[in-house]
């Protein structure tokens, strides 16, 4: 193994093939051997431990290059474990034809860059190209050490669980413990607080939260949650696809940029589990992971994110357009993309409310998943996402049962995602039917089901229920000033056009731009938008085509 050496970050390769991990350190080397230390080892131990000594010595590691098949320690394992010592380090997983269907688990098991097929010859067209763009990222990235923060809890405390959401869903590392075992017991008594002040963030610095807001959270772990300035080119409003978008062209194209979010960027499409539709993606990429990139992205380009802001009315002052938050500071814009997305509707059942957090979550609530393995869980909706999440929860537990009102998912779920549930075993669909009642002592034990054509009421055992219905878009905020369909969502370009009483507002001779709302200088993006395609790919288009019609309206000022 070759020995490293603290000074520039290193490339570490590891591949239990003498031969093979001679080719690729000698072609990393042969690119990169003048600004990185290339480390190479021949088994996963030997790798931990060129990390370890790394560690120690306080050196850096830019990129991490393991193959899948290796005795004793497979890379998928090694690179869990690598993970610990250097986080921020891009992973690579070099695999053999028949094996990329691990290398696609990996994606989501250990946040995986990217994956090589061998061979990767010539590695000017399959070799740099791709390790370029990861040290790139990895050079624009915050590297700082991260620190531990850990979280005590109640299992079954629907604040516990919003907590261990928000971290999680913004990449910040935390180690959970639950109130009744003894490490939790023990750190709350280090801190003097009772278990009825739960849940209680500690810090890294020794700062301990009780009952932290996600504000509190965001201010002390390091998010921004104030913008830097008082007046920007475009303010951005929601951070889902169709926002980072919006962020990431209207920076890269010279605006002043700020994106508002009031929980963590990625919106709804940043807690699927696995998104297959995407251009680009042609083995699928976890919303996580799509987030992330967006985010780290936009950021790169000069865009400010600044997160639990709530934005709570828009205003016109002038040729300016003015934000205020909940706290009635403002901020203000020459324009504003409005791309708030939508928000699962609540559902009316007798106990739903009094479970909500201790089994039952709205959405694909990501720190959930693990505790679901071996359980009984439902999933009522029919659209796209309830499909992802049935399929990843299925993984683990016991059963997965998608609740319905519809005689079939036809008409509301891609074909891909019905073809995959309908060939994965534990994954069951019940049509015409809906959830009228839970019931549990402390959280979820069971749940009433209606058959719709029968009327029929079953009783269930089920431990987890997660609920997707309905698309509710984010928007009260907005009246009296911004035109909106019956439903909430806004109305844009042709559709504003079309509204009788809705153009009857527009104060301009010209047209409205294709996604201008009825006040000039505003847009709409993604699925807030009257009329949108609800998918990911078409809310980044959005975001990216209402920034060219900003550009046209500054034009016109």
């Amino acid at each position: 193994m070759s020995q490293p050496v603290p000074g520039k970050p290193a490339l570490l390769t590891v591949d239990d093939d003498p031969s093979v991990s001679r080719a690729v350190a000698r072609d990393l080397r042969r690119r990169y051997g003048e600004r990185y230390r290339i480390v190479r080892a021949e088994s996963g131990d030997a790798a931990l431990e060129a990390l370890r000594e790394l560690k120690l010595r306080g050196g850096a590691v830019a990129l991490i290059l393991a193959d899948y098949r290796m005795p004793g320690m497979s890379g998928i394992e090694f690179l869990e474990q690598a993970m610990d010592l250097y986080p921020m380090a891009r992973r690579v997983l070099l695999t053999a034809y028949a094996d990329t269907g691990a290398a696609i688990d990996a994606i989501n098991l250990v946040d995986l860059d990217h994956y090589l097929l061998k061979p990767w010859d010539p590695p000017e067209e399959k070799l740099y190209p791709v390790v370029d763009s990861l040290l790139e990222a990895w050079a624009a990235s915050d590297r700082r050490p991260v620190d531990e923060t850990r979280v005590v809890g109640h299992r079954w405390s629907p604040r516990s669980s919003a907590v261990r959401e928000f971290l999680a869903r913004n990449q910040l590392a935390y180690t959970w413990y639950m109130s009744d075992e003894s490490e939790g017991r023990r750190l709350l008594a280090a801190a003097d607080i009772d278990d009825r002040s739960l849940p209680v963030v500690i810090c890294a610095d020794g700062t301990v939260l009780v009952e932290p807001t996600d504000t509190e959270l965001a201010q002390h772990l390091g998010l921004r949650t104030d913008p830097s300035g008082d007046f920007y080119d475009l303010v951005v409003v929601g951070g889902g696809p169709a926002g980072l978008g919006a962020a990431l062209y209207g920076a890269s194209e010279g605006l002043r940029t700020v994106l508002v979010e009031r929980t963590a960027a990625g919106g709804q499409a940043g807690q699927s589990s696995r998104i297959e539709n995407y251009l680009g993606f042609p083995d699928g990429v976890s919303g996580s992971q799509l987030a992330d990139r967006a985010r780290r992205q936009a950021t790169r380009f000069g865009a400010e994110l600044i997160t639990t802001r709530d934005v709570i009315a828009l205003e016109c002052n002038g040729s300016a357009r003015s934000v205020r938050f909940a706290d009635d500071t403002r901020i203000h814009a020459h324009t504003v993309i409005l791309a708030t997305g939508v928000a699962y509707r609540s559902l009316a059942a007798e106990g739903l409310d009094e479970l909500t957090g201790r089994g039952v979550y709205y959405g694909s609530a990501v720190t959930e998943a693990a505790r679901c393995a071996d359980q009984d869980v439902y999933i009522v909706g029919g659209a796209n996402s309830a499909g992802q999440a049935a399929l990843y929860l299925a993984r683990g537990a016991k059963s997965v049962t998608i609740v319905v009102r519809a005689p079939s998912l036809t008409a509301s779920m891609s074909h891909y995602l019905i073809a995959q549930i309908d060939q994965t075993p534990g994954v069951h669909v019940r049509t015409c039917s809906e959830v009228v009642g839970v019931a549990g002592s402390d959280h979820l034990e069971s749940i009433r089901l209606r058959n719709n054509a029968t009327g029929e009421v079953e009783t269930v055992d089920a431990g987890f229920l997660f609920l997707f219905i309905g698309a509710a878009p984010r928007t009260d905020w907005l009246d009296g000033l911004v035109a909106r369909d019956d439903h909430g969502f806004i109305l844009s370009g042709p559709d504003l056009v079309e509204d009788e009483k809705a153009h009857a507002t527009w104060p301009l001779d010209r047209a409205p731009h294709h996604l201008e709302t009825s006040v000039p200088g505003v847009y709409a993006a993604g699925d807030v938008r009257s009329q949108s395609a609800k998918r990911v790919a078409s809310a980044v288009g959005e975001g990216a085509m209402a920034v060219m019609l900003v550009h046209r309206y500054l034009g016109q000022l």
